[in-house]
């Protein structure tokens, strides 16, 4: 970056960035993850990083809307069987932990869907099915996909997206706001 750009430039940036990422998502792939989270027994979500907070925050807030959820890696996770859903997120698609993790779930027969840039990558050939996220990965230093710093817009959009599922699940359950919030931790 040559020019210093102000505070709030930058974050017309971010959003700008963020908002041409949601015109260019596939509504399919988004019902099919709607889908398979509703038919899911349980939920299980993955990935490292960045890009595990932002699943972690969506964990969260299924758990709110009465999934069962659970963090892979967190000592009190359970095994993951047939009938469960495996959520996982890797811009490269070439994570080794979350690699792992997808062909351990799917030699359980659970589902697997990858939040992922790369559609062509380890991780996209080994879901059941893709949510593609057109952003930059980490290794990407160019400017052409985005002028954020390594992962960042991928990391952004996988918030922004589960962010926008959970609304969706939240609207057709017909839940108040009121109804969720007994669910919200309390011991803090």
């Amino acid at each position: 970056m040559n020019k210093k750009n102000s505070t709030k430039e930058n974050l017309e940036t971010i959003l700008n960035e963020n908002l041409k990422l949601a015109d260019q998502i596939n509504q399919q792939e988004i019902d099919v993850l709607i889908h398979e989270i509703k038919a899911a027994k349980r939920i299980f979500i993955m990935a490292a990083g960045r890009s595990g907070l932002a699943l972690k925050m969506a964990a969260m807030r299924f758990m709110h809307l009465g999934y069962h959820v659970y963090v892979v890696g967190e000592i009190v996770t359970p095994a993951i069987l047939e009938g469960d859903l495996l959520l996982v997120a890797s811009g490269s698609g070439t994570t080794s932990s979350v690699l792992s993790a997808v062909e351990k779930a799917k030699t359980q027969k659970a589902k697997v869907i990858a939040i992922t840039a790369d559609a062509k990558s380890i991780l996209a050939q080994s879901s059941d099915n893709i949510l593609l996220v057109n952003a930059a990965t980490k290794t990407d230093f160019g400017i052409s996909v985005s002028k954020q710093y390594a992962g960042s817009l991928f990391e952004q959009f996988t918030l922004f997206i589960l962010e926008s599922i959970f609304m969706s699940l939240w609207q057709q359950s017909g839940l108040t706001k009121e109804d969720l919030w007994p669910k919200h931790a309390n011991l803090e």
